[in-house]
């Protein structure tokens, strides 16, 4: 269940960038793999000292990776990566956005308990700079029909017990994904979101009663079950590939079937 199966070189010659890789538990990992194991030469980003090593070690295994530092709080860490993906790449095919944060005193209780530093913070990592990040790709992307991915849930617009403010973000960010897709189109960029199933990765784990939510999907999916973090990076290859030329401004749930269910 949890292998991916082989693919063809759907991807090479292209090259890519992904924010967020945290540890080999991380969605934005399984999206690597996934990328690279299509052809696409990538690089990788962390957000500060503590993460550089994992990210270091974890881009070994990728062939011509490069990476680079970037908290997309700072606007000129943004603006770097992009002068030193010129230089380095010289174009840019593909965008993960695989970025959230929100305090973890904010991820339980009563939503209006929310303050005002925790909302704003939760919005600008999760939700803008999925903005700042494409307005920096575009000269990199401009006329090669590439492709803006970014990761999301379903507690963006429906209420999931303690996620909180980042429901709100992940609302904000699907709504950006619509705006967005409506100006890039047009200069060759499509740009969507993954509605993630809920799989156990770092920032999960910050979710009170997270393993509750675990079990209820496994019981009420049509599928019976979990995704795996390896469905979600296989659904990226999709969107950063040919073969999802004709969707943009579209949110692709991985989540065994939950989000139709209605109780």
């Amino acid at each position: 269940m949890d292998s991916t199966p082989a693919l063809p070189q759907l991807l090479s010659g292209r090259t890519g960038i992904v924010f967020g890789v945290a540890n080999k538990r991380s969605l934005a990992w399984a999206c690597t793999k996934s990328l690279a194991s299509a052809g696409m030469r990538l690089a990788l980003t962390y957000a500060n000292e503590r993460m550089e090593r994992t990210v270091r070690e974890l881009a070994s295994d990728l062939p011509g990776a490069v990476v680079l530092p970037c908290d997309v709080t700072k606007s000129e860490e943004v603006e770097a990566v992009f002068s030193s993906l010129r230089k380095e790449f010289g174009f840019l095919d593909c965008v993960v956005h695989a970025i959230a944060y929100a305090k973890r005193e904010e991820l339980e209780g009563d939503f209006y308990h929310t303050s005002k530093a925790g909302y704003m913070i939760a919005h600008e990592v999760s939700a803008y700079s999925l903005t700042e990040i494409a307005r920096c790709a575009l000269p990199l992307m401009e006329g090669r029909q590439g492709s803006i991915i970014t990761l999301s849930y379903i507690g963006g617009e429906r209420v999931v017990k303690n996620y909180n403010v980042m429901g709100i973000a992940k609302a904000a960010l699907e709504a950006s994904v619509r705006y967005l897709a409506h100006d890039l189109g047009p200069r060759g960029i499509r740009v969507n979101a993954i509605s993630a199933g809920p799989v156990r990765t770092l920032s999960a784990s910050g979710v009170s009663g997270f393993t509750q939510v675990l079990d209820q999907i496994a019981s009420t999916a049509p599928l019976r079950r979990n995704i795996t973090s390896e469905e979600v990076g296989d659904t990226c290859l999709f969107l950063a590939s040919d073969l999802s030329r004709g969707i943009t401004g579209s949110t692709i749930y991985v989540d065994a079937g939950y989000n139709i269910m209605g109780v």
